[in-house]
């Protein structure tokens, strides 16, 4: 069973999930890893991925969802964004324009939906839209609170900043 959590993080449900997965770690990914090195971010990557499904697991062991997939692992590293680079910019799509927000508001309008959509898997009597939200809660806080332990002590900024 140990095992199935590791490798869970490395299936995908169809090519949009792999997509949207590998887009989010390309754009927030690469800053957070500098910030740990290469080996830390690994290590962290794979915490906040299994700590993503004992959150999946813990608030809905009878839930009928897959657990697998990066995503929790990627809500880590996007809460370790979160912490690491609050004002940076971050281009969305908005409408039908793209506009340039901080990433406490595009970061943290998305962890708050998580929120609510984990809230309403817990208290409803069906999973809904097959969506694990509980996994990426516990991804996104595993990354606010890991990132500390982390990232190494030089202060470096994101580009553009």
């Amino acid at each position: 069973i140990y095992l199935t959590l590791l490798f869970a993080m490395f299936m995908h449900g169809d090519i949009m999930h792999i997509g949207g997965n590998m887009l989010y770690l390309w754009i927030f990914g690469d800053n957070v890893e500098d910030r740990m090195g290469h080996a830390r971010f690994l290590i962290f990557y794979l915490l906040t991925g299994l700590l993503a499904s004992v959150a999946q697991i813990a608030f809905g062991p009878n839930s009928l969802i897959p657990n697998l997939g990066a995503s929790g692992a990627i809500a880590g590293v996007l809460g370790a964004y979160l912490i690491l680079f609050p004002r940076q910019s971050v281009k969305v799509l908005m409408g039908r324009g793209i506009v340039e927000v901080p990433a406490l508001v595009a970061i943290g309008l998305w962890g708050l939906l998580q929120f609510i959509g984990g809230f309403g898997q817990v208290t409803s009597a069906g999973d809904r839209g097959g969506v694990a939200y509980m996994a990426h809660v516990g991804g996104f806080v595993a990354g606010i609170v890991l990132v500390f332990l982390f990232r190494d002590g030089q202060q470096r900024r994101a580009p553009g900043f």
